[in-house]
């Protein structure tokens, strides 16, 4: 296949960006896919997940990790593109001239939203500044709680903006915690049954939207 290059980007802080991009990486590899990791971050979460993950796994030449100015994430992701599958961006929680390169280069624009009408609110600019970039873009909703009135009208609002919404919805699950901070993702979580049946449907979901 040619390389993909997901972004995924959200203004409000804490939304679970790095969640959604450690899990979508070792997910891809299950699938058989190289995949390379950008950190646009200052806070560096992505890049202590990977560290804590060499420490348990060891090295793997088909999943690697490289940090990038925001600014440098173009030229960055294209020179990894080349040698890898997909390419996932994670980015820092806000919305200016520096996302903008992250957004041109995307084959996808991953949007994880909370349900909460602050972080709906906060998806606005994403949003803006993806159409203007022309980057197709995926809405998660994520720490979802199922049939809720809140979540619905979430949901509704993503749509409302123009978004296409992802089928399926990421449970507020503390297996994406847990793994998260062991350098692990939920797909290799025996005892994580619900998280993994659900990540492995968006991976797929996803997948399917780039192309």
């Amino acid at each position: 296949m040619a390389g993909r290059i997901i972004t995924v980007a959200q203004q409000k802080g804490g939304s679970g960006k790095t969640t959604l991009a450690a899990n979508l990486a070792v997910a891809m590899r299950a699938r058989g896919l190289s995949v390379a990791l950008i950190d646009t971050d200052p806070q560096g979460s992505l890049g202590r997940w990977y560290i804590e993950r060499l420490g348990r796994k060891g090295e793997d030449e088909e999943l690697e990790f490289s940090t990038s100015s925001a600014w440098g994430a173009s030229y960055e992701s294209e020179k990894l593109v080349k040698r890898f599958d997909v390419v996932i961006i994670d980015t820092p929680p806000k919305i200016d001239s520096d996302l903008r390169p992250a957004l041109r280069v995307a084959d996808l624009v991953v949007v994880p939203v909370a349900s909460s009408q602050v972080d709906l609110w906060a998806t606005e600019g994403v949003l803006d500044l993806a159409r203007r970039e022309k980057a197709p873009v995926l809405v998660v909703m994520n720490r979802a709680r199922p049939n809720t009135r809140l979540g619905a009208e979430v949901a509704q609002g993503a749509a409302d903006l123009g978004a296409t919404l992802a089928d399926t919805q990421i449970g507020n699950r503390v297996a994406y915690a847990e793994t998260l901070g062991q350098g692990l993702a939920v797909c290799e979580r025996s005892d994580a049954r619900p998280a993994r049946e659900e990540f492995d449907t968006l991976t797929d979901e996803v997948m399917r939207a780039w192309n």
